[in-house]
């Protein structure tokens, strides 16, 4: 082995899908199915979103490129394995599709990626899924052109190669994760965030700023060891292009958050976060996310009671952008003598105003949690359900993660993470 391929990574990647933004870019999409030579697409959205209209509204955009547009609104919000194999099923189940377009928010996004993955490919949604919880298998034929096209600003699914969902019978999330899954083009219109309720609108304001916060803060590139080219992966670490999409993304939402909630009709706020998102996915989805994703995802899959204001139906849930800002607090604790600079950074991109002090390891903390009560995040683990006695269950549910756990700064034992569900049962 050469010193050139021994010791220490010194190489970092970087993948984004083509982007289109700004008011009245979904218009468009019909013109930009044309680009790919589809004549047979399946737009896929969820029952909330498309009694909003701009699903069929974009469907009958394309068909004035002679270009067919099915519509198919049954995905479900927070996604699982069963209600992804009924989409999968549907598309199967209607002939071949030249390309895919997901109108909604990460659930939509990453349904439509988990069809396109298994009409371009055999097998079933658990072959695919990361391992352990799934088998892990990667795609053996290309995947076709997918348009994402976000009507939430938080998930940045329309960046990211990775579709996440709820495994119904092991009570876990997971997700699948493949360069093949990243869309083709993102279209961003703010125009179609402004029916966002404010509940929603704070949830997902919270994963796109988890997104950045959580990338700016991973673990550097340089520290992993060196990959050979057929082992790199999607989430890399932090890295300069990632740095610089985070930082922008935090500097905007700093002021576009909070008046998102409280006006959502304020069009500059809402473009605000539609940019804010799209930085977040532009620097996450090549650096990573780490400890509150990993810990949100059986705070989402074990939840009993809790239903969310603001969300259709009536089934327990905790939204995703709820669950990982929930423990956040506690996990950039944990994480700030790792990087002592990155996290005073991220607190002062968020609140250039705001003094703290105290111990320098609380001021992102305390940021957090100014901006959560200021948004109506709940006060942690405890008003979603979870009591101290869940922590050895979510723990385990945590270490299932090992993809995101790979990306914190600083190695998290399953002692360390129990700390941080516990700090994160009452946050203020």
């Amino acid at each position: 082995m050469t010193s050139a391929t021994a010791g220490r990574e010194t190489v970092f990647t970087y993948g984004a899908p083509a982007l289109k933004y700004g008011t009245g870019s979904s218009d468009e999409i019909g013109y930009d199915l044309t680009q790919y030579g589809a004549r047979r697409v399946l737009v896929l959205t969820d029952p909330g979103v498309a009694a909003t209209g701009w699903p069929q509204r974009i469907a009958e955009g394309i068909e004035t490129y002679g270009i067919e547009a099915v519509v198919f609104d049954g995905v479900h919000v927070e996604p699982t394995d069963v209600s992804m194999r009924k989409a999968v099923d549907f598309a199967r189940g209607q002939g071949e599709w030249d390309a895919f377009v997901a109108v909604g928010g990460g659930s939509a996004i990453d349904t439509a990626k988990a069809v396109n993955l298994l009409t371009s490919n055999d097998g079933d949604l658990m072959d695919y899924v990361n391992a352990p919880v799934g088998g892990g298998r990667a795609p053996s034929s290309p995947l076709k052109p997918l348009v994402a096209v976000p009507t939430t600003t938080g998930t940045g699914s329309e960046s990211t190669t990775v579709c996440v969902l709820d495994v119904l019978s092991l009570r876990v999330k997971s997700g699948i994760s493949h360069l093949r899954m990243r869309p083709s083009l993102a279209v961003v219109d703010p125009r179609l965030t402004v029916s966002q309720p404010p509940e929603v609108t704070a949830a997902s304001g919270m994963d796109i700023l988890c997104h950045a916060a959580e990338s700016y803060t991973a673990k550097p590139y340089t520290e992993f060891d060196r990959k050979r080219p057929q082992d790199r992966v999607p989430y890399c670490g932090s890295n300069p292009l990632a740095d610089m999409f985070a930082e922008q993304s935090l500097r905007l939402l700093s002021w576009a958050l909070p008046a998102a909630v409280r006006d959502g009709s304020d069009l500059k706020a809402r473009e605000a976060m539609a940019l804010a998102a799209t930085f977040a996915g532009l620097g996450f989805g090549n650096a990573g996310v780490h400890i509150p994703h990993a810990n949100a995802y059986p705070i989402a899959g074990q939840v009993r009671e809790f239903h969310p204001p603001g969300y259709p139906g009536d089934e327990a849930m905790v939204p995703h952008g709820m669950a990982v800002s929930l423990t956040a607090p506690a996990a950039f604790r944990f994480t700030f003598d790792a990087a002592p600079d990155r996290h005073i950074r991220v607190a002062r991109l968020l609140a250039p105003d705001y003094e703290w002090p105290g111990d320098l390891r609380d001021h992102l903390p305390a940021v957090l949690g100014q901006i959560m009560r200021e948004i109506g995040i709940p006060n942690g683990i405890g008003a979603v359900g979870y009591t101290e006695s869940d922590v050895d269950s979510l723990v385990s549910g945590t270490v299932k993660q090992q993809r995101l756990l790979a990306t914190a700064p600083r190695e998290a034992s399953e002692a360390d993470l129990a700390v941080i569900l516990r700090e994160s049962v009452t946050l203020w």
